[in-house]
């Protein structure tokens, strides 16, 4: 029961997170690693249990939604087919393989969170600015496919890559940029976690546990981050993502 209350606990926290400025995924994969599951096993079982609270952050982004359905269906497409490719992808990759590569996962989506504000910058943009004028569509696929199959692979990071595309694309405003972001990592992972169901590699008790907590965090976190800072929670995320993938990397396999 301590070990379900703390993968609760953990998604709570990382469906808040995500829903604030993403990087939920580091919290999330290490706890649930640390519960005892194999890499494959943690990653498919947090694919899974962090989808309802995408849904709840999603809903509770749903005033910054107003008028931006056209960019939610170029949003799904692309997501969709990633998130297959992707998912796929980690089934054929095998336990040990797995096991050996995703310190390094854990470390890309730690340095792309970090780089955000950096590689915004050097598109010629802040997510301050006004206006989201669309264009380039076929680089907006193709960006977003490319997203989809690293999220339906492992995921961690994905939020801060949809941000960067959608600030490529012309989107401003931060907080409709959030939920279309949870909408995109919606379509990535549900067509991820219902492979991974399939597939029978999902640790049922573990992911239902989270996906109780990622519901509370989700949502909690999409109105919280309507009102503060995120500079403190992208922090909190780079300290949990560096101390992660040292952990991983030194664990013994």
């Amino acid at each position: 029961m301590s070990l379900l209350l703390l993968a609760f606990l953990a998604s709570m926290v990382g469906g808040g997170m995500n829903a604030i400025a993403g990087g939920g995924t580091l919290v999330t994969f290490p706890a649930i690693v640390a519960l005892g599951l194999s890499p494959l096993t943690a990653n498919a079982t947090s694919t899974v249990g962090l989808w309802p609270g995408a849904a709840g952050s999603l809903w509770g982004y749903r005033s910054q939604l107003a008028g931006a359905r056209p960019w939610l269906r170029l949003l799904t497409l692309p997501s969709l087919l990633g998130g297959t490719t992707g998912a796929l992808l980690l089934l054929t990759t095998g336990e040990d393989r797995f096991a050996r590569i995703v310190p390094f996962l854990v470390l890309a989506g730690t340095l792309l969170f970090m780089l955000q504000k950096p590689l915004l910058r050097a598109l010629g943009r802040t997510p301050t600015e006004a206006g989201d004028e669309p264009g380039f569509r076929g680089r907006f696929f193709a960006a977003q496919f490319a997203v989809g199959i690293y999220g339906g692979y492992f995921g961690a990071g994905i939020g801060i890559l949809m941000l960067a595309v959608l600030e490529m694309m012309g989107h401003r405003n931060i907080h409709r940029m959030n939920g279309l972001k949870n909408w995109g990592g919606m379509c990535i992972n549900v067509v991820a976690a219902l492979l991974f169901i399939g597939s029978g590699i999902v640790h049922w008790p573990v992911a239902l546990a989270m996906a109780g907590g990622g519901i509370v965090g989700g949502y909690g976190g999409s109105r919280l981050a309507q009102r503060v800072s995120q500079a403190a929670v992208r922090q909190a995320v780079v300290v949990i993502g560096l101390v992660s993938f040292v952990w991983l990397l030194t664990r013994p396999l």
